[in-house]
């Protein structure tokens, strides 16, 4: 593992993250916002099993979307407690998550996940990507929905919504992680939501800008070669390229090359406690374009004098994995934060 100090793009990478980023929240909050129906929460009572106290839970996202989760605990945890979210990478589930679950359990910690959109039991068969794929395709046809990455912001939004209604929330104490897709969508929702207290987007930090001005954005579209497939047979595109990938996000993610690229977002979660995790090796994420938002993040950091809240990982000889090692950093990260 070795740090990033990438001092030398720092200026350049504050004032035009900053340029961008003085409107960004207000802008992806205003592009995700729905009618606020009421939660309508189904909760198990929590059952002991193992020395942990579990229960699956569901609310109302919005007037069409359900979302269901799991709250672990240890069973000998009182009061209110610090708080960790996890969301899953593409074509996972929240009971993924379990065995992470488990540590910050037993470090003291409610652990919660959910299962992303049209993910887990928010599809017909339970598991798979097709119905994500379909999904993101209904949305190069009609883009009022953003099921790529920023419906689940909003999802994880009235998760918190729901957890501080609880008796053994601590609301000041919210921590979020995510892998892959799911790390994506942790900075995106750190970077929108200021109760989220601490985040750790594994695997999942990048600049799209950069990937497209490179023509290195393969591996990340292949996480969705489906949907993409399906929406360049429907454009009548036979060789899809990088012009045709730049109109294919502007549809489906608008924004995520610009105002809501990476060095952009990971700038207003500044100060709040913000640990990088990401692999030096990893065709998911290209290390320059990782390099470029560790160094917008550096610097925003630095000019906010917070700059031991903002750490980073880069796992050597790492593809697109998060390394024992890693997770470890990552609950340390929670506890030396949320300080359960």
């Amino acid at each position: 593992m070795k740090f990033l100090h990438r001092w030398a793009l720092l200026g350049f990478c504050l004032v035009s993250a900053c340029a961008l980023g003085a409107d960004s929240r207000a802008d992806f909050l205003k592009l995700i916002d729905r009618p606020r129906v009421p939660l309508a929460v189904q909760a198990d009572a929590l059952s002991a099993t193992n020395g942990f106290a579990r229960a699956h839970f569901s609310f109302a996202s919005d007037a069409a979307q359900r979302v269901p989760g799991l709250l672990l605990a240890a069973t000998n945890a009182t009061g209110r407690l610090p708080v960790v979210i996890m969301m899953h990478g593409t074509g996972g589930r929240k009971e993924d998550m379990l065995p992470l679950m488990q540590k910050l359990a037993r470090r003291g910690f409610l652990a919660v996940a959910i299962d992303a959109r049209y993910h887990g039991e928010r599809t017909k068969a339970g598991k798979g990507t097709d119905e994500y794929y379909a999904a993101i395709a209904q949305a190069w046809r009609d883009p009022r929905e953003h099921p790529f990455y920023y419906d689940t912001v909003w999802d994880v939004m009235r998760l918190v919504d729901y957890l501080t209604t609880r008796d053994d929330v601590d609301p000041m104490r919210i921590g979020l992680i995510g892998i892959s897709k799911g790390g994506i969508e942790t900075y995106f929702t750190a970077a929108a939501d200021t109760r989220i207290a601490v985040a750790v987007p594994c695997i999942g930090v990048q600049s799209f800008r950069w990937a497209l001005d490179h023509n290195d954005w393969k591996r990340r579209i292949a996480t969705i070669q489906g949907a993409f497939d399906a929406a360049a047979k429907e454009a009548g595109v036979t060789n899809a390229d990088t012009a045709f990938v730049r109109q294919f996000y502007d549809r489906v993610v608008p924004g995520i090359y610009g105002e809501f690229d990476g060095p952009v977002m990971l700038t207003l979660i500044t100060p709040r406690p913000l640990l990088v995790i990401n692999g030096d090796s990893d065709d998911h994420t290209p290390l320059p374009g990782v390099q470029e938002a560790v160094a917008s993040a550096q610097a925003a950091y630095g000019a906010a004098k917070a700059e031991d809240h903002f750490a980073v990982r880069i796992q050597e000889k790492t593809g697109h994995k998060v390394t024992d090692e890693s997770e470890t950093a990552a609950i340390e990260w929670f506890v030396k934060w949320l300080k359960p």
